[in-house]
């Protein structure tokens, strides 16, 4: 799906990514997982972070280098399965934006990698969609249980503190993947510790 030289889901930052990272310290050492054609890695190594990225698509691995190349930032992309990926460096932050390719039981055991890798006092910041968004039907898969609620996130990351969760319908126009009225929840937490 990342084999046209179009950005599927454009090269602008998502909205929540951008409405949330402020929440980061300086110079923070963040992970992005599944993160695609590297619009979020690489607006977060604009913002000066240590950002490390990966993806199991070597093409959109390809097109997130050129997109760090061209905003003159550096980002370590790598190619990578979630089930593949070293998880034992710790980091600042880890985010995950429409990860949701992953059913429940891959999902479980994929929050409890994220869980693993966040340094205690660090932050996960994971945005992706509602279960209603299968009817809507402007992005992401058909099964509305790989979707999230608030309440499903925040039984996952239970002990957590929750600093950001909301559900709710907006207009997103992200390159042809993700275009039109969308159903989205945002989820930010911090690891319990210091």
């Amino acid at each position: 799906r990342y084999a046209s030289e179009d950005y599927l889901f454009g090269r602008t930052p998502v909205a929540f990514l951008t409405a949330q990272a402020h929440r980061l310290p300086p110079g923070a050492r963040v992970l992005s997982v599944a993160d695609g054609e590297g619009r979020n890695a690489v607006h977060l190594a604009r913002l000066g972070h240590d950002v490390t990225a990966f993806d199991v698509s070597p093409n959109a691995i390809a097109k997130a280098r050129a997109l760090a190349a061209e905003a003159g930032v550096e980002v370590a992309f790598h190619v990578s399965t979630l089930e593949d990926w070293d998880w034992s460096a710790p980091v600042d932050a880890l985010v995950a934006v429409f990860i949701q390719f992953l059913p429940p039981d891959a999902r479980a055991a994929a929050f409890a990698r994220f869980a693993a890798a966040i340094r205690p006092g660090g932050l996960l910041l994971l945005h992706g969609y509602a279960p209603r968004q299968v009817e809507y039907g402007t992005g992401g898969p058909g099964a509305r249980e790989n979707m999230y609620t608030e309440a499903m996130l925040a039984e996952a990351f239970s002990g957590w503190e929750i600093l950001h969760s909301a559900d709710y319908d907006a207009e997103i126009h992200e390159g042809a993947g993700h275009s039109g009225l969308s159903a989205l929840v945002d989820f930010v937490a911090r690891k319990p510790g210091h």
